[in-house]
């Protein structure tokens, strides 16, 4: 059973950090790419990065690009995204999501790629 579990969430002032962690079992990590994703009440899930196998290539939404990282550890079967910079408009509820293949097949930014999800986990950015 494929296990997808997302912490590092929480509260944070505007101009802040936070890193997110996204420890998956059941699969083979390494033979998966891996995103982030994003969503707020009334609003379609967004997508906001993506990382191959291999961690050397990513992709990035442009609301977030040079102020997030995304990276891996493939011996902890674990994904991160560090968030610099926040901004009050990066709050909602962030999922860790497992792609299907090695790469960011595309879009990579639809959630059609992903076929596991994590419960997600809650980023607040005051002002």
């Amino acid at each position: 059973q494929v296990q997808v579990v997302e912490s590092g969430g929480g509260l944070v002032q505007a101009g802040g950090s936070l890193r997110l962690s996204c420890t998956v079992s059941g699969l083979t990590f390494d033979d998966h790419a891996m995103g982030w994703f994003r969503q707020v009440p009334g609003k379609e899930r967004e997508g906001v990065s993506c990382v191959r196998w291999s961690g050397n290539t990513t992709y990035y939404a442009a609301s977030v690009k040079g102020r997030f990282t995304i990276s891996r550890d493939n011996a902890k079967n674990t994904l991160y995204l560090q968030m610099n910079s926040l901004k009050p408009e990066d709050t909602g509820i962030y999922y860790c999501a497992v792609q299907q293949i090695l790469y960011c097949s595309a879009p990579w930014s639809s959630p059609m790629k992903y076929n596991y999800w994590g419960q997600g986990t809650q980023v607040t950015v005051s002002s």
